[in-house]
């Protein structure tokens, strides 16, 4: 069996709990995830209709050919002179569900146009997103997503301390995100994002890596991601450049027993908010809540942010395989932001770190 063919049996057994008769999936991860298939995205629409008994694609004429070389599942061609419609009829008809009384998934990061497309050619049909049917199976990895996902942990650990060796003073955030992207490039990996912060731009949650210059005793905060083997990473890790103050390694100390909080509270069958809740207790006990400025974590697999979200409105039951990050962190404006982040493999017994690093605070200069 291909893990194509898997891949749509899981999702079938999915709908049938969920009570889904058709998942519509538009040209985005949920596509890349199930197929493999990754076709040139423009107004032309493209999509993958699921059934019980059939999938087949809408599938421009134009780009038939290219995207025939990854897949055996059924086209239904149009071409830009004739237009969708009669190809969309078509094959809405050979998926064998009722147009005015089916539930239909539509993929949440599908084009609006596309998604009106087809509900319109849907009249009467019950709607729901595919979080619920594509989307759960995503979030629950199989051993090969999760080797893949290690590795390209481990491969960002070696890249992120790389960034750390290199400080120097007066180097840039861009000089330094310059000796990560190195690293990647040269384990045959490419730069998902990099996150690196000096001083106060700690405080920044989603600084943009500029041309900041790196001062004596001033605090370093690297987040950075690699794609490596289709999946990314994605770790922080704070430091110190000089001799770090008794502030920093306090607040240090705080942030990483509240990664332990949550790592604790993290088990199959507990709701996702109650990891947030942990590491968000910690860190208000302490006195810092107004500081911890978001939720506690995201999912992690083929994108970089997917389910479950670590959020303290999520009742969302954790189940093994899920992939998902923990980053509380402790933002003093106009001074630094301390962040530490792993991600983590649940397991039937907890948590399991893909990083190898440790989360002291990392001292150089």
């Amino acid at each position: 069996m291909t893990q194509t063919s898997a891949r749509l049996d899981r999702l079938r057994q999915k709908m049938r709990e969920t009570g889904t008769d058709l998942t519509a999936i538009g040209p985005t991860a949920h596509l890349r995830w199930l197929a493999g298939l990754d076709p040139h995205g423009d107004e032309r629409p493209v999509m993958l209709l699921v059934s019980q008994s059939y999938a087949g694609l809408l599938m421009p004429t134009l780009n038939a050919l290219s995207v025939r070389q990854g897949t055996d599942l059924p086209f239904h061609t149009w071409s830009d002179d004739e237009g969708p419609d009669r190809a969309l009829s078509e094959l809405i008809a050979a998926t064998g569900i009722d147009p005015v009384a089916a539930s239909v998934a539509v993929d949440e990061a599908m084009r609006a146009d596309f998604a009106l497309r087809l509900l319109d050619a849907l009249p009467g049909a019950r709607r729901s997103f595919a979080r619920a049917t594509v989307g759960a199976i995503r979030a629950e990895k199989d051993e090969a997503e999760y080797n893949a996902l290690k590795a390209s942990a481990l491969l960002n650990d070696r890249a992120v301390m790389a960034g750390f060796d290199a400080l120097r003073e007066g180097m840039t955030e861009e000089d330094v995100a310059a000796v990560i992207a190195a690293a990647y490039a040269a384990e045959g990996a490419a730069v998902e994002f990099t996150s690196v912060c000096f001083g106060p731009n700690g405080a920044f949650c989603h600084h943009h890596t500029g041309p900041t210059r790196l001062t004596r005793d001033s605090a370093v905060l690297i987040d950075a991601g690699c794609r490596h083997l289709g999946y990314p990473s994605d770790m922080t890790r704070a430091g110190w450049f000089g001799t770090p103050t008794d502030e920093f390694l306090k607040i240090t100390r705080i942030v990483d027993q509240a990664v332990g909080a949550a790592l604790s509270a993290a088990r199959p069958g507990v709701e996702a908010r109650a990891v947030d809740e942990a590491a968000r207790g910690v860190i208000t006990r302490a006195g810092y809540g107004p500081q911890f400025l978001h939720r506690t974590g995201h999912g992690l697999g083929i994108e970089l942010h997917e389910e479950p979200y670590i959020a303290g409105s999520s009742t969302r039951p954790l189940v093994a395989g899920n992939v998902f990050s923990i980053e509380p962190g402790i933002y003093l404006d106009g001074h630094f932001g301390v962040r530490l982040e792993d991600i983590v493999f649940l397991r039937a017994d907890g948590p399991e770190i893909l990083s190898g690093l440790p989360r002291d605070p990392v001292i150089r200069g």
